[in-house]
């Protein structure tokens, strides 16, 4: 099959990972509604392939991604209609993030401010460069967050932490981030991408089924009774035990060797 082309995004395929570059650095990486539909063809480009294991987003130039682009927002003769359907595009990009059966890592290398906060929010991990910048400064500008941040983040960081944030539009560099529990870690933004990759290496050689499942259980959980998600989990074991990954599983165990998992 003919890989799509991208205009504002790069896809680089490398092995069991899909690195997604925003590509607008003259703007910042600021998002229009093409970067949108274009993300929204790139995550399922990573879904459908079988030989990626997972995906890095991170941005080209000094930005991750600072949010709406307000100049073209601000020229654009658009209907009520047609600007929620902008908002509902970068809902559907955070959703299918967070559905993805692969682990995202975002991989902050700059600025990562509103939407592009919202995106990185709705990834699995989040690395930073030291002196990255990660906030909410909707109330500042008369609207408000999307995405699910306001679902995700108080599960990240807390409640009260989530209400500084998203209230004062506060702004977080890496080693801030990572202390409070939002990023994993953060490096020199000369090294980013490669520790991403690392991390990146490290879930690619994890079974694909046992992941996927893994992702929609931990999830889900805060909205899930004690019974369901006991029940969902015993499925979820069940299920793995179908695959040819779990014999494979256990071959390497005893053999004393890393297994080999094909996703199937």
């Amino acid at each position: 099959m003919r890989r799509p082309t991208y205009e504002t995004l790069i896809v680089e395929p490398r092995d069991a990972i899909m690195i997604i570059r925003f590509n607008r650095p003259q703007r910042l990486n600021a998002v229009v509604e093409g970067l949108y539909r274009e993300l929204l063809v790139a995550l399922a480009e990573a879904e459908r392939d079988p030989k990626v294991r997972t995906v890095i987003l991170t941005g080209e130039g000094r930005a991750f991604c600072v949010g709406a682009d307000m100049k073209e927002h601000g020229g654009a003769a658009r209907t009520l209609y047609q600007r929620r359907q902008y908002l509902q595009l970068g809902n559907d990009v955070c959703e299918a993030i967070l559905r993805l059966k692969k682990p995202v890592i975002a991989a902050v290398n700059g600025y990562a401010l509103g939407a592009g906060a919202e995106m990185a929010v709705a990834c699995d991990f989040i690395v930073m460069a030291d002196e990255a910048q990660l906030g909410f400064p909707e109330t500042g500008i008369g609207t408000c967050v999307g995405g699910g941040v306001s679902k995700l983040l108080p599960q990240l960081v807390g409640l009260s932490m989530a209400r500084q944030l998203l209230y004062t539009g506060k702004r977080i560099d890496g080693e801030q981030a990572t202390r409070i529990g939002l990023a994993v870690d953060h490096w020199p933004a000369a090294s980013l991408l490669q520790e991403a990759e690392r991390l990146a290496q490290t879930l690619a050689k994890q079974a694909p089924v046992s992941m996927a499942m893994l992702k929609r259980l931990v999830n889900q959980a805060s909205e899930t009774g004690l019974e369901s998600q006991l029940q969902q989990e015993l499925d979820a074991v069940f299920t793995c035990s179908t695959t040819a990954d779990w014999q494979e599983g256990v071959d390497a165990f005893a053999e004393k060797r890393a297994p080999r998992f094909k996703g199937q």
